[in-house]
């Protein structure tokens, strides 16, 4: 759906510095300055949009676009994407839009595509993600692949050492959070801000701003009141960049993650799975699992051909119950799972991929259709019940519902046609669904105008005097 925003999330490299990480931002705000399409733009660092506090190399801008424009949301990113990536390299940058953002904060991954790589050790997992990402780039209508490699910057090691603590009387608990009120603060207590509770933190003058050597100077307080030096009781270093730990289900996981790129998501994600199958050979141990919306759509295909299924039961049951003859409760069925096609039919000559939407305009059509044949076989039913040939009644029938349906398809697909065309707000985002609608309607009309009336002659035209389904 063409929301007319962008959200651009941004990484730059582990361990860059604010003032570092905002230069290397101007630079890129000067690019986007020169889209036309761009009305204005916020930036902020160290947080995102749902206001989540991240590392000084991290953060977002919302990109508002112009309401009329000649290029759409998407060649705006295309051409935003190309600008940055090669302007200022080290910057990982991701778009996306406003609603999808928001709802990827929600979920467990913002992106369509995510290849979960499972495995004991972080080398052999790193390295297996970084091949995994380097096939996922290469495939077609992929964008914004990132390793899920994420780097932290360099950090300070503060490791205690037992024999001196227990030489001093001194608890790993005490000399934890003597240290904790160092160097982060300890809450001592909270004060009410309006309609807020802020807490009260007391930490020493200038933790922030220590350097090392000061850090290691710092005062330990021993039980007998004497004071000892941090680095006579432990080791302090400063330890290079790490890459942060990820798990699910008790795990060791790192994901992959890419966007799509003029593509669909079922296409995308078979051929990476084909791709990974034959370049990525997996050790003992490890292995890989697909998630993010890949995954969810897949779960809610599942569920709506259970949902597909159940439709159709009830419409077999409902041609049963009135009419208390298998026979006609089995030709409304095969009307009612014929008109898919229709919708089917419609998706691929647009183009349009199968997705949920698609999915729930195809079992709508098999309602509508279904209701029709039990109007068109009622007439039928009641013309035969006054004695009249199955002929007769199956050219009453069709004669007396002619116009109902008529008017019921061409107002559905008029009402439906500016969605299918995406005239409008929010159009694309319904889209699918109204093309399937439309196309099962299409088909609808030779369904009972011509395949029903067939059928029914066929299945009770060999006996012109036999009594009435009732």
């Amino acid at each position: 759906m063409d929301e007319g925003a962008i959200v651009l999330d941004y990484n730059s490299p582990a361990g860059t510095s604010l003032d570092e990480t905002d230069r290397m931002l101007r630079r890129a705000e000067t690019l986007i300055q020169r889209v036309p399409e761009v009305a204005s733009y916020s930036r902020r660092t160290g947080t995102q949009m749902g206001f989540f506090i991240t590392e000084p190399n991290r953060g977002d801008y919302l990109i508002r676009l112009k309401t009329s424009r000649d290029r759409t949301t998407e060649e705006v990113i295309a051409d935003l994407r190309q600008r940055i990536e090669t302007t200022e390299p080290a910057l990982v940058i991701d778009f996306g839009q406003v609603i999808g953002d928001m709802l990827g904060d929600l979920m467990s991954t913002v992106q369509p595509i995510e290849i979960k790589v499972f495995g004991p050790d972080a080398t052999q997992r790193y390295a297996l993600a970084n091949q995994v990402a380097a096939v996922v780039e290469k495939t077609a209508g992929t964008a914004d692949v990132f390793n899920g490699i994420v780097r932290v910057g360099p950090s300070v090691d503060v490791r205690p050492d037992p024999r001196r603590l227990a030489q001093f009387g001194l608890t790993a608990t005490a000399f934890q959070t003597q240290l904790q009120t160092q160097l982060g603060g300890t809450v001592a207590g909270n004060v009410l801000s309006g309609e807020q509770l802020l807490n009260i933190r007391l930490r020493y003058p200038g933790a922030a701003q220590a350097t090392l050597a000061q850090m290691r100077a710092e005062p330990v307080f021993l039980p007998n009141g004497q004071r000892r030096r941090l680095d006579e009781l432990a080791t302090v270093a400063v330890s290079t960049s790490s890459a942060e730990l990820e798990r699910e289900n008790l795990q060791a996981m790192t994901p992959v993650t890419a966007r799509l790129d003029g593509r669909d998501l079922g296409s995308a994600v078979r051929e990476i799975q084909q791709k990974i199958a034959r370049q990525v050979p997996l050790p003992p141990g490890y292995f890989v699992q697909y998630g993010g919306s890949f995954a969810e759509q897949q779960q809610s295909f599942q569920e709506l051909l259970t949902i597909l299924g159940t439709a159709c039961l009830l419409v077999f049951a409902v041609g049963l119950f009135l009419f208390r003859d298998l026979k006609a409760a089995g030709l409304i069925l095969l009307v009612a799972i014929l008109g898919p096609a229709g919708g089917s039919l419609a998706l691929y000559l647009t183009g349009t991929p199968l997705n949920v939407g698609s999915y729930t305009g195809l079992i709508m059509v098999v309602g509508i259709i279904g209701e029709n044949a039990i109007f068109t076989f009622q007439q039928f039913n009641d013309f035969r019940a006054e004695g009249g040939p199955v002929a007769a009644a199956i050219g009453y029938a069709i004669a007396a519902r002619l116009r109902p349906k008529l008017m019921t398809a061409l107002a559905a697909i008029a009402a439906l046609l500016p969605l299918a065309l995406g005239i409008g707000a929010g159009a694309q985002l319904h889209q699918p669904l109204a093309i399937a609608v439309i196309g099962g309607l299409l088909l609808a009309l030779p369904l009972l105008l011509v395949v029903l009336p067939s059928l029914l002659r066929l299945a009770y035209g060999g006996g012109e005097q036999s009594a009435p389904a009732t």
